[in-house]
């Protein structure tokens, strides 16, 4: 299986919590820690099966502590809530990027159905 969407250039901005991911073609997305950390791909977060999906409340500090390359196709995130076992393969990541708007929305309303209120 090769990635389609393989970033060029990868930055992690500490200050801001943000992933930085850059393509060939000029493609830049910004992924929040929070973000990657809510909608890691791991059975932790993903349960093992449609529906079975876990919300994770109160990552909005959460950081990235190192980023693990795994072959030549994704990276492994560890978190400064420990969390490490979510593999994120370029294709994954690139979809994030694209989709971040709805995907952001959707945990933030899964949130406020779940009556936790995001600190600011």
């Amino acid at each position: 299986m090769t990635a389609q969407h393989r970033p060029t250039e990868i930055h992690l901005h500490q200050k801001t919590r943000v992933l930085e991911l850059v393509y060939e073609d000029g493609t830049r997305h910004r992924l929040p820690c929070e973000f990657l950390r809510v909608y890691s791909p791991s059975a932790e977060v993903t349960g093992h099966g449609p529906g079975q999906e876990v919300l994770q409340l109160g990552k909005e500090d959460v950081t990235i502590d190192e980023i693990e390359p795994v072959g030549n196709y994704a990276v492994k995130l560890v978190f400064s809530d420990g969390h490490d076992t979510g593999i994120y393969d370029w294709d994954y990541l690139y979809r994030m990027g694209n989709d971040y708007d709805a995907l952001w929305q959707r945990y933030l309303d899964r949130l406020a159905e779940a009556g936790h209120q995001r600190k600011a």
